[in-house]
C-alpha cells in the first residue's frame, strides 16, 4: 500500500481522496503521536491541555477541512487556534512564536483550486520528520484519545494571527522600501491579505494583481506557476520588481523592470552575495538541490561561496541547514529557506529581503540578477520506462560519462528516476541551448531503448 504522507504533508482531490472523515481520522492519529512523550508529562505537569494552531488557504475545501481537523484535534484534549487564511510561513511562525505544542496547515500549494493537503508542524513550527509521519498513519484507525469533561479541548479564533506575522516580517528588513514600486501577484491565495500590507508597511507602492480569493480560482492563470500576468503588469506600472506567491505563499519568484524573469537560483545569489557582505552567511555556505542551475555554482565559487547539494524537495533543504546549522537554502521553483527569521520557505520574507536589497544598493533589478550566468537547461522526461532499472544500467551510465566528457566543465548531466510513476527524469546543462537540447534527447532516447516496459 502507497505511503500515504507525501512530500509535502497529505494531498488529494478534496471530497474524494481527501475526505472530512480521512482529515478528522489524521487529526486524531497526529494528536495521539504529538502528544506523548516527555512534553506530554510536562503538560500534564503544567496542568493544561495541548495547543494547536490551525489555519488554510483560500480554497473552498479548506473549510470543511479546517473544520473536521478541528473537531479531530478537539475531541483528542487539544485546543485549536484557529488562524483562518494565512500563508504557510505564517503558520509555522506562529506555532513557533506562541510556543504551541504543533500546529497544522491546510493547503494543497500551487496545485488547482479542486486538491488541497493537510501538513503537520511540530513544537518550534517545523516539518515533521518521515518517521512522525508514518507513526501519524499507523494510528489511523486504531484506538483515539477520547477526554471527557474538561479534558476536551477548546476552538478558538486566533484574533491576531495575521498582525503578528506582519510585525515579525517587517522586523527582519535590514532596509526599508521607499522609492520602490512593486508589483505584488498574490495567486489569489493565502497572501492576499498579507503581501500587500507587508510591502506597503515596509515603504514600498504597491500595485496588486490575483488578489481576489473566491474558493475556486487561487492559482487560476496567476501566481509562482503562471508569470505572464505578473510580467505584464510590471511593464505597464512601470514599476522596479514584481513579486509572485503560489497559493501558500512559501515561494517566491520575481520578475525585474523589463519583465524578464528571476528564478529560485537567481534570489538565492542574490540574498548569499548580500548576506555574506553584511556576515549573516553562516559558514558563507549556501544549500541547493540538484536541479539547481550550473551557472549558481559558478557564480557562488567566484564570490567565495560554498554550495551544498541535496536531493530535489524543500524537506531535504531544511534537514542540510539544520545539520550545519546554516542560514540560506532553497530551490530553483522559489523555495527559499532563511532560517534566522523562518522554519521553511517563506514567499513574503524572500520578497521583502529582495526588494530591499534593491533599496540597499540602489541597483535594479536586472543589476543584481546579472551576478549569476543561467546556463541553458533542458529537462526530458521520459515516460513508460522501467525507473527503477536505471541505476543499474551499465549502457545507461557509459551515455552519460560520453556526454559529461564532451561537455567538460561548460555542462552538467543529471539523470533522476521519478519517486511516483514509472519515468525518469533527464536534465542537461550546457553553454548553448542547442548543445543541451541534443544531448538531453540523446540520452532520453538510451533511457527509452534500455529501460522500455515489455
Amino acid at each position: 500500500m502507497p505511503r500515504l504522507f507525501g512530500t509535502d504533508g497529505v494531498r488529494g482531490l478534496a471530497n474524494r481522496e481527501l475526505t472530512a472523515d480521512l482529515a478528522l481520522g489524521l487529526a486524531q492519529a497526529a494528536a495521539a503521536v504529538l502528544t506523548q512523550g516527555r512534553h506530554a508529562d510536562e503538560l500534564r505537569a503544567a496542568g493544561r491541555r495541548p495547543v494547536a494552531v490551525v489555519a488554510r488557504d483560500p480554497r473552498v475545501s479548506g473549510e470543511f477541512i479546517t473544520a473536521a481537523v478541528s473537531a479531530g484535534l478537539a475531541s483528542s484534549g487539544v485546543d485549536v487556534l484557529d488562524a483562518g487564511v494565512i500563508p504557510t510561513p505564517a503558520t509555522a511562525f506562529l506555532i513557533d512564536s506562541i510556543h504551541a505544542d504543533f500546529g497544522v496547515m491546510i493547503s494543497a500549494s500551487h496545485n488547482p483550486a479542486p486538491d488541497n493537503g493537510i501538513k503537520f508542524f511540530s513544537y518550534g513550527g517545523t516539518k515533521l520528520p518521515d518517521e512522525v509521519e508514518d507513526r501519524i498513519e499507523s494510528f489511523l484507525g486504531k484506538q483515539k484519545l477520547a477526554p471527557v469533561g474538561d479534558g476536551v479541548g477548546r476552538i478558538r479564533r486566533f484574533a491576531d494571527a495575521e498582525d503578528r506575522y506582519v510585525v515579525h516580517l517587517l522586523g527582519t528588513l535590514p532596509h526599508r522600501l521607499e522609492g520602490l514600486k512593486v508589483v505584488l501577484d498574490c495567486a489569489h491565495g493565502a497572501a492576499a491579505g498579507v503581501s500587500p500590507d507587508t510591502f506597503r508597511d515596509a515603504g514600498a507602492e504597491v500595485i496588486v494583481i490575483g488578489a481576489d480569493p473566491d474558493g475556486m480560482n487561487i492559482n487560476d492563470g496567476v501566481g509562482s506557476t503562471h508569470l505572464e500576468k505578473l510580467q505584464a503588469a510590471v511593464i505597464e506600472h512601470g514599476a522596479d520588481l514584481g513579486i509572485a506567491h503560489d497559493g501558500d505563499a512559501d515561494r517566491c519568484l520575481a520578475v525585474d523592470a523589463d519583465g524578464d524573469v528571476i528564478d529560485g537560483d537567481r534570489i538565492m545569489a542574490i540574498l548569499a552575495v548580500s548576506m555574506k557582505e553584511r556576515g549573516t552567511l553562516t559558514d558563507d555556505t549556501l544549500v541547493v538541490t540538484v536541479m539547481s542551475n550550473l551557472g549558481l555554482r559558478r557564480a557562488m565559487a567566484e564570490h567565495g561561496i560554498r554550495v551544498v547539494e541535496t536531493k530535489v524537495g524543500d524537506r531535504y533543504v531544511l534537514e542540510a541547514l539544520a545539520a550545519e546549522g546554516l542560514a540560506l537554502g532553497g530551490e530553483q521553483s522559489g523555495h527559499v529557506i532563511m532560517t534566522e527569521f523562518a522554519t521553511t520557505g517563506d514567499g513574503v520574507l524572500t520578497g521583502l529581503h529582495l526588494a530591499a536589497e534593491m533599496a540597499r544598493t540602489g541597483k535594479t533589478m536586472a543589476e543584481l540578477a546579472s551576478v549569476m550566468t543561467v546556463y541553458p537547461q533542458v529537462l526530458v522526461n521520459v515516460r513508460g520506462v522501467d525507473h527503477h532499472a536505471l541505476a543499474d544500467d551499465a549502457e545507461i551510465a557509459a551515455a552519460v560519462a560520453a556526454v559529461e566528457a564532451e561537455l567538460g566543465d561548460s555542462g552538467r548531466v543529471l539523470l533522476r528516476p521519478s519517486g511516483t510513476e514509472p519515468m525518469v527524469r533527464v536534465m542537461v546543462e550546457a553553454a548553448e541551448q542547442d548543445v543541451a537540447e541534443r544531448h538531453a534527447a540523446s540520452l532520453a532516447d538510451v533511457v527509452r531503448e534500455r529501460l522500455a516496459i515489455a
